[in-house]
């Protein structure tokens, strides 16, 4: 009865922690889990999901290169995969072929779009396939739901191209609700 989860949030929303809580539930239960993170995101060192709220741990990483499947990931109860965003078409298929053919429940972490409005691959393959899509929620400035990114300059204006993905200073990117991110 496993299936593939979809956790997707604007940024500073906890999809770490909670991806990080859920791994300390299986594991305190006696159950073995494998962690991904992506091998693009390294602001907290290599193989690093961290909360902003202090706690963090090793990873295996994922990139293109990467495929998911049972001998990857070995003999689990749960694979828990942080900036799925990152992923690949094809490994998002990899992933519901091991929720669905090995029963092993799957649950990625990430964002649903850059900080243009453009949805990332992965996270439109993860809309698409997921059996179980849940919003985490979080605030905008001005008080509504955040849901879409600015990214800004060392003055904090907002910019408007540039590749999609610029890891790096957090303080970068802000979580905006729509209306600041079409007027703001």
């Amino acid at each position: 009865m496993a299936k593939l989860f979809f956790r997707h949030a604007a940024m500073n929303s906890g999809k770490s922690t909670q991806l990080l809580q859920i791994a300390h539930n299986y594991e305190d239960q006696g159950r073995r889990v494998c962690l991904f993170t992506a091998a693009i995101d390294g602001r907290f060192g290599a193989g690093q999901i961290a909360s902003r709220l202090g706690v963090s741990r090793s990873a295996a990483v994922f990139d293109a290169n990467t495929r998911f499947d049972v001998q990857q990931v070995g003999a689990v109860d749960c694979v828990l995969i942080d900036e799925a965003q990152f992923l690949a078409a094809d490994q998002v298929r990899q992933l519901h072929r091991l929720a669905h053919v090995h029963d092993i429940p799957v649950i990625a972490f990430g964002l649903r779009s850059d900080f243009l409005g453009e949805p990332f691959p992965g996270a439109a393959w993860l809309l698409a396939l997921a059996e179980d899509i849940e919003e985490i929620k979080t605030i905008c400035l001005c008080g509504r739901k955040a849901t879409m990114h600015l990214r800004i300059d060392a003055n904090g204006q907002r910019l408007k191209q540039g590749p999609q993905v610029e890891i790096g200073d957090t303080g970068r990117y802000r979580s905006v609700c729509a209306r600041c991110f079409y007027t703001g």
